[in-house]
């Protein structure tokens, strides 16, 4: 694992970062997690620019220009050198008092991640995962808008906590009027009746870049898809489920609430897969021109 931070490139254990963060006292700053697949970084452009949407939500700047994040994350790319792997990038307030008031913090604080992927066994991507309806809710866009990628995931965390405990993979979660948003750190996808729906963000999904890609090599295809409400019922009667995110990809959903889900075959999300690895090449940034010493950005 490797860690930018403050200029300079480091093992994960070297970095030291203030306990007066409020990143760290009050989940308050936002995060990126980016794919690496096939020695590029998927998406780049667009996983920056979700970041300074989400920063801009909080009124939180951005210390360093685009580009300068941009190669940020592929010097710390280029320094852990895997091409399969997953960034986190993530923007704090900063230091600043014990205090809630955010504007004790004088200087947001970039920090960039660059780490192997590990989020489900290998058998599930072809056997498929089992998710658990969690029994918490997703809170309302009133109380945190899903299109703010926020530190702060403790409900996420209480619903994949709840699901491992209770022998399952992954978590359901569903918004206070009991529709589905999302499982606990992936979008899901649905086949009803040959088209492809997902839920939209003003349900509690969180408008994820996979997600996106997904949509978008359907329709390029010329193939349904329909971004509407959905329920368990519309989960369970679906032909196909699967949920679709950065570090997870792509991976398919075997059973909810140990409910086996359609027939066995899966010929919509085969296509998906298809279509990210093609999207994937087509629109990735190499980091191998990046070395540790050619950039100093602090």
């Amino acid at each position: 694992m490797k860690v930018w931070y403050n200029g300079n490139v480091m093992d994960a254990n070297e970095c030291r970062i203030s306990i007066l963060d409020h990143g760290l006292l009050y989940g308050d700053g936002v995060f990126e997690g980016i794919r690496i697949t096939g020695g590029r970084v998927f998406r780049l452009s667009d996983h920056l620019a979700r970041l300074q949407r989400s920063a801009r939500a909080l009124g939180i700047e951005l210390p360093y220009t685009l580009d300068e994040t941009a190669a940020i994350v592929l010097q710390t790319a280029a320094a852990f050198g895997r091409d399969e792997a997953y960034i986190r990038l993530l923007l704090t307030r900063g230091v600043g008092e014990l205090s809630l008031d955010p504007l004790s913090c004088e200087k947001p604080q970039l920090i960039c991640i660059a780490a192997e992927i590990r989020m489900f066994p290998a058998a599930t991507y072809s056997q498929g995962i089992r998710l658990m309806t969690a029994s918490s809710r997703r809170p309302g866009v009133d109380v945190l808008d899903p299109q703010v990628k926020s530190l702060n995931y403790l409900n996420n965390v209480l619903a994949k906590r709840e699901a491992r405990l209770k022998g399952f993979d992954d978590a359901l979660m569903l918004n206070q009027s009991g529709r589905v948003a999302e499982a606990s750190g992936a979008n899901i996808f649905a086949v009803i009746d040959g088209v492809l729906a997902t839920p939209p963000a003003y349900e509690g999904a969180l408008p994820g870049v996979t997600r996106a890609t997904v949509l978008e090599a359907r329709s390029h295809n010329n193939l349904p898809v329909s971004e509407r409400p959905l329920t368990c019922y519309d989960l369970l009667a679906a032909s196909e489920v699967f949920l679709s995110g950065n570090g997870a990809g792509l991976i398919p959903v075997y059973t909810l609430d140990d409910t086996v889900i359609g027939g066995g075959d899966r010929p919509v999300f085969e296509q998906a897969v298809l279509d990210y690895r093609d999207f994937s090449a087509a629109h990735g940034t190499p980091f191998a021109p990046y070395r540790a010493a050619n950039l100093a950005v602090g």
